[in-house]
């Protein structure tokens, strides 16, 4: 356990952030649990969740 010991805190902070971005579109059951067909029809609906939460973090 513990810290690995090249442990860099600017590295952890950038993935800290990323996982907190992921668990923001997890919220989003819609797309958490979505099975589209095409890739494309799926990255739109990411795009617009990332979109509406990056608005609602700046407001």
């Amino acid at each position: 356990g513990g810290r690995p010991p090249a442990f860099d805190s600017r590295m952890y902070l950038h993935r800290n952030t990323v996982e907190r971005g992921f668990n923001r579109l997890k919220q989003w059951r819609g797309i958490a649990t979505r099975y589209d067909k095409y890739a494309l029809t799926y990255l739109g609906g990411v795009t617009l969740a990332a979109i509406v939460i990056h608005h609602r973090v700046r407001s």
